[in-house]
């Protein structure tokens, strides 16, 4: 998680609800309190229920099965530029903003599905972010493969869920949140270095 500053993060934190976050945080518990049984789903046989129990009861989207005439979120999303698709993405203005690939949890390594995830990304002008999951780890990328945060689901704090609610819920990736913290971060990292040199 140290893509983003304490400071950067705490700064964003404060503009948050603190009880939507809490009563999310409650909602991933029920998931997490199945993750025996979600270990046992295959990929294709979970893809909706994954979708459906994090995105649209945790983070707050809207499912096109779910709500027909007013969503933001979609299942297997075909490329502009081919007919590759990806499991999922997330919509604004109905241009795809976010890609989703999921795998079961026998997919340890998230790292190696990277290649096909981005594939998918370059298909898409408008789409800033890359969504890797295996049901229990979930890897959030910010328009390339180096600035990622990982998040484990199944073992998540309350502490900790406050990044993912961050970085995720609805409202705050459709406004583009992720990356504004990390421009900040950079921004900062940069005046800091730039202290220390004045210092010499």
């Amino acid at each position: 998680m140290n893509l983003f500053q304490k400071s950067v993060l705490n700064k964003y934190l404060k503009t948050q609800d603190e009880h939507k976050i809490v009563a999310a945080f409650e909602k991933l518990k029920v998931y997490q309190s199945d993750k025996e049984h979600i270990k046992e789903y295959n990929e294709e046989v979970f893809q909706d229920g994954f979708l459906k129990e994090i995105f649209v009861d945790v983070f707050g989207y809207k499912l096109n099965t779910i709500d027909k005439d007013n969503y933001n979120l979609v299942r297997e999303k075909k490329n502009v530029s081919d007919s590759k698709k990806a499991d999922g993405a997330i919509l604004k203005e109905g241009e795809v903003f976010c890609v989703i690939e999921l795998k079961d949890t026998t997919t340890k390594d998230l790292t190696k599905v990277e290649t096909q995830a981005f594939g998918y990304q370059s298909g898409h002008t408008n789409c800033n972010y890359v969504i890797i999951s295996n049901f229990e780890k979930l890897n959030f990328y910010i328009k390339n493969k180096v600035d990622k945060v990982e998040f484990n689901l199944f073992t998540a704090t309350l502490e900790e869920f406050r990044t993912i609610y961050l970085c995720l819920q609805a409202d705050n990736l459709l406004a583009s949140l992720p990356t504004k913290l990390k421009d900040e971060t950079l921004a900062k990292d940069k005046s800091v270095k730039e202290g220390l040199y004045k210092d010499y």
